[in-house]
């Protein structure tokens, strides 16, 4: 089991168990002071309610491990779900336990005990699931994601066999390298490792020839990863071993549904304002759910135009200081971003972020990399010819989880 698994599964049981223990805790105060405090009441209410609470305990943990505790309402359902199961569960252990028969009167017996006998037991467990339960969920979780950026890993994926029938768009079809190709990628990424990238490879895919380009099938916010919607149909299988593999690192994924379409290469971050570029391989619709995902995790959402380039990242992307850099023929409006640098080459507008002083560019723009060089940056400068034949760049090769 992966460190990340196993957190999960700690966080899990440890709201759990909270929940338990203060749903039969406060059954028993009650019964106790509901029967002159006599010490004797607490014997009594703890084999009554020590069923539901076995059952409360379970339920509970199973949804802690789909996530019903990182938001407040789904740990308010979470908890109703959970008390008022356990509550019936136990109640009906115990009566069958004292020979009762299963019978229509008895399960409108047990139904009742929701708003009788379990009543303190069912509103301490939902109360516990909503604060001190979810808080202890949630440190456990923050933990496993602050680890998870701190391995800094980085999603790519080896150029198929059949890269060389990639699409084109905007550019004219040229003969591609295969054979150069793959050492240009394997240089690629020994460049993310120096750059203290931890490379995570999707596996190849030989009859998907634009499956190198892994930055359109997902986007990363944080520990959240948005699977895309391809707006080229003959991407779409590419989708499945991205998200396992995503998944794979304990990390959380939420997808882009058809009839929306949002290519990863037509989103670029900046803070927590997220520019979605709005044109052949991203539809409005696509935009639409990005920011419903976004919006409860404090992102911004601005469409941009993109009618010059196949994506928004093949005419702009952004330094480390978050000035946005760009090809200025290829860029509809410049004046969208609050900064923005003109670059003198169509592929100097592309960077990776390696560290906050460090940057890698491709080798096709050496003007551009002097000129960032001159901003006080370090430029890695990395040779991807092969794929800029298929409108390819630095930033469509790999995917950072960030």
């Amino acid at each position: 089991m992966s460190s990340f698994r196993l957190r999960s599964l700690t966080a899990s049981v440890a709201a759990a168990a909270v929940i338990a223990v203060v749903a039969l805790a406060s059954a028993s105060l009650a019964v106790f002071v509901a029967n002159g405090q006599a010490v004797q009441a607490f014997g009594v209410a703890f084999l009554f309610f020590i069923d539901g609470t076995i059952a409360l305990f379970v339920l509970s943990a199973v949804f802690g491990l789909i996530g019903a505790y990182q938001r407040w309402y789904t740990a308010l359902i979470a908890g109703v779900v959970s008390a008022a199961l356990a509550g019936l569960v136990g109640t009906g252990i115990a009566s069958l336990a004292n020979g009762a028969v299963l019978s229509g009167d008895l399960i409108g017996q047990l139904f009742g005990t929701l708003i009788g006998t379990n009543l303190i037991f069912e509103l301490a467990a939902v109360i516990a699931s909503v604060t001190v339960a979810r808080r202890i969920h949630t440190r456990i979780a923050i933990d496993e994601q602050q680890e998870v950026l701190r391995k800094k890993y980085v999603l790519v994926r080896r150029p198929a066999a059949s890269l060389p029938d990639g699409l084109v768009t905007y550019i004219e079809r040229s003969d591609v390298d295969l054979e150069l190709a793959e050492e240009q990628w394997e240089e690629y990424v020994a460049a993310l490792t120096g750059g203290g990238w931890d490379p995570v490879e999707v596996p190849i895919a030989d009859d998907l020839p634009d499956s190198v380009f892994v930055e359109d099938t997902v986007v990363m916010f944080g520990t959240l990863a948005v699977i895309g919607s391809p707006g080229a149909d003959s991407r779409i299988a590419e989708l499945p071993a991205v998200e396992e593999s995503i998944r794979s690192l304990g990390i959380e994924a939420k997808r882009i549904n058809r009839p929306g379409t949002l290519d990863g290469g037509d989103v670029l971050k900046v803070g927590t304002t997220v520019f979605v570029g709005r044109g052949g391989r991203t539809n409005s619709d696509g935009i639409r759910q990005l920011r419903k995902i976004l919006a409860p995790r404090g992102y911004s959402v601005v469409a941009v135009p993109v009618t010059k380039a196949l994506h928004l990242k093949s005419a702009v992307t952004a330094l480390p200081d978050g000035t946005v850099i760009g090809y200025r023929p290829l860029v509809d409006d410049p004046f969208i971003f609050d900064r923005f640098l003109e670059m003198p080459e169509p592929s100097g507008a592309h960077v990776v972020v390696l560290t906050d002083d460090t940057v890698l560019v491709a080798a096709s723009a050496p003007e551009s990399a002097r000129l960032i060089e001159g901003l006080g940056y370090r430029v890695i400068s990395v040779d991807i010819s092969e794929f800029e034949k298929l409108e390819g760049c630095v930033t469509c090769l790999s995917v950072r989880v960030r």
